[in-house]
């Protein structure tokens, strides 16, 4: 058993993740000086007065960036692409992001019928950015390859598949534009 926490605690420490699934190293996300310096080593950027709360999930964090005074919340879930300098997740400043919130640069593929969709691998991963100002509701899925631009509304509950202009809001499944903000 001893053993078994060693190797867990090495692998919290060194995995390109957070969450709670790797306890070792998502305590220090309780503590706002530890939770400053794990996400300054984990991401590919970390911005001045940006917080990952405990609860919130990371995975490829070396292809994530998280702006200034960016907030990611309980239960939001970050998937970029595990590929060294693969497709990331850029989430530019001033970005707010509702709880529950989850980004997926990659997809599996389902092209053919005749075979089982977990024999059939992934399909190529896309990049996700989320201009600065831009507001994303709690429960949001946003989908491969798409930027929301600045000052953007995305609904709670709106799973986003295209990219969305700027200053509108858009909700539903798909997303689609529900009015402008002028």
């Amino acid at each position: 058993m001893i053993n078994e926490i060693i190797k867990k605690i090495k692998f919290d420490k060194n995995s390109d993740r957070l969450g709670p699934d790797c306890p070792f190293t998502h305590y220090k996300l309780y503590f706002k000086k530890a939770m400053r310096k794990i996400c300054n080593k984990k991401f590919k950027y970390f911005g001045e007065n940006a917080e990952f709360r405990p609860g919130a999930y990371a995975i490829a964090c070396s292809n994530i960036s998280i702006g200034k005074r960016v907030v990611i919340r309980p239960l939001t879930m970050i998937f970029a692409d595990p590929v060294e300098n693969g497709a990331g997740v850029t989430i530019e400043d001033d970005v707010l992001i509702g709880s529950g919130v989850h980004f997926y640069c990659g997809n599996h593929k389902f092209d053919d019928p005749n075979i089982p969709i977990y024999y059939q691998g992934h399909s190529l991963a896309k990049p996700i950015t989320v201009k600065r100002g831009a507001w994303i509701g709690a429960n949001s899925i946003i989908l491969p390859g798409v930027t929301i631009h600045e000052n953007s509304v995305v609904a709670a509950g709106a799973i986003v598949t295209h990219d969305v202009e700027a200053k509108v809001v858009v909700g539903g499944v798909p997303a689609r534009v529900i009015k402008k903000i002028v």
